[in-house]
């Protein structure tokens, strides 16, 4: 008997499954292990973690094969969770039975940390073949508009947990290589418009479908996943309109006035239901700022600094595919500075946006008077960004 499904001399495949809409989770992990004799589910349940365990199980499609506790790791269910996770699936590439490993995330874990966990020290006995998050289409924007903390919701994976639901939820969508549907009588075309736009790169397949199976073992490159999320070089949705769904790509050449800016942010993070991309502010020239926004919350991030602002023998030390991003995209006088957002929305007010967005770059007059001025302007979002550091 193989090793595993795609032969005995591979790692033994792993598909990460994940999402907040655990009723749809469940449904996918359900359908894999019966897709795929000799296939197991690993969850570890992270609902009990105040109370210092994080429960364990193992089970096949017929049944719980074993379960376990593993204690808290500084207080973080995620790190108890990372440190259990290797030896679990060590044990299952070596019992010469399992062919597949599904790997259940529990309610708010995302998979970009499982999967590097994975990369990292699989050591060519185990490795990531597909991240599906399993969606049910009638909350896509119930869950993306929710910006009530984890904690409150009871989802928090530790005490210093503060992400919100709408922004965990987005980033599951996002990194996904396949995104796996149910069955919902909820769902409007408009629901369907919203997901595809959100992430328009990722093959949506259904629940139980032989076609899941497939993308779900069709191999996974960690890297490649990293960078299409990193600020700088991230593959982010195109225009887009369909069934009253609206996705606006607003670009600009020159920063923004950062007064301007901050007095405007609550208006443009509840102008969509999603938002992200880079920016770049006047008064910090250099700097690459990231912009994270869903359920009415904004995160935004110091991400590094341009490349432009980068003296030639820094660039061997950037990866390629960030050179290649910003070679593509090199601007004569600013290299790759610029303001490259992306907003999804149903009902997405199109020229309100852009006229806002507009406002709030400096004008002529400002542009004009050159980088050593810029730097003189108020300094609106110092307190911002130092409070996530």
């Amino acid at each position: 008997m193989a090793r595993n499904e795609l032969g005995p001399d591979r790692p033994l495949p792993v598909v990460i499954v994940n999402g907040l809409h655990a009723e749809a989770r469940h449904e996918v992990v359900e359908g894999l292990l019966k897709a795929v004799p000799h296939s197991v589910a690993l969850h570890h349940d992270l609902a009990a973690a105040r109370q210092g365990t994080v429960h364990r199980t193992v089970r096949e499609s017929s049944g719980v094969l074993s379960s376990g506790e593993a204690p808290l790791v500084n207080d973080c269910a995620c790190c108890a969770l990372r440190e259990d996770l290797m030896p679990e699936l060590e044990r299952l590439a070596d019992d010469g039975v399992t062919r597949m490993a599904v790997l259940e995330l529990w309610d708010s874990v995302e998979p970009r940390a499982m999967a590097e966990v994975i990369a990292a020290h699989g050591e060519g006995r185990v490795e990531v073949s597909g991240v599906v998050t399993a969606v049910d289409p009638a909350l896509v924007l119930p869950c993306l508009g929710n910006g009530d903390d984890l904690a409150e919701a009871g989802l928090a994976a530790a005490a210093t947990d503060q992400r919100t639901v709408g922004d965990t939820w987005a980033r599951q969508l996002e990194y996904a290589s396949v995104v796996a549907l149910v069955d919902s009588d909820g769902a409007d075309e408009e629901d369907h418009a919203l997901l595809r736009q959100l992430h328009p790169t990722a093959p949506r397949a259904a629940a139980g479908s032989p076609e899941l199976t497939r993308l779900a073992l069709a191999g996974f490159d960690v890297e490649a996943a990293a960078a299409g999320q990193h600020p700088a070089c991230a593959l982010l949705p195109q225009e887009a309109e369909e069934a009253g769904v609206g996705t606006l790509v607003w670009r600009a050449r020159r920063p923004f006035h950062p007064e301007r800016l901050y007095d405007a942010l609550e208006d443009l993070t509840c102008a969509a239901a999603r938002s992200r991309g880079r920016f770049w502010l006047a008064d910090r020239p250099d700097t690459l700022l990231s912009w994270e926004a869903a359920g009415g919350a904004l995160c935004v991030e110091d991400s590094g600094p341009w490349l432009a602002s980068l003296p030639d023998a820094a660039w061997e030390l950037v990866p390629p595919v960030r050179r290649a991003a910003a070679a593509l995209d090199w601007h004569p006088e600013h290299g790759d500075c610029c303001q490259h957002l992306v907003f999804v929305s149903p009902g997405l007010d199109r020229d309100g946006l852009t006229s806002l967005l507009d406002s709030c770059l400096l004008s002529d007059e400002e542009y004009g008077a050159g980088r050593a001025a810029w730097k003189n302007l108020p300094a609106a979002f110092d307190a911002l960004l130092d409070s996530v550091h």
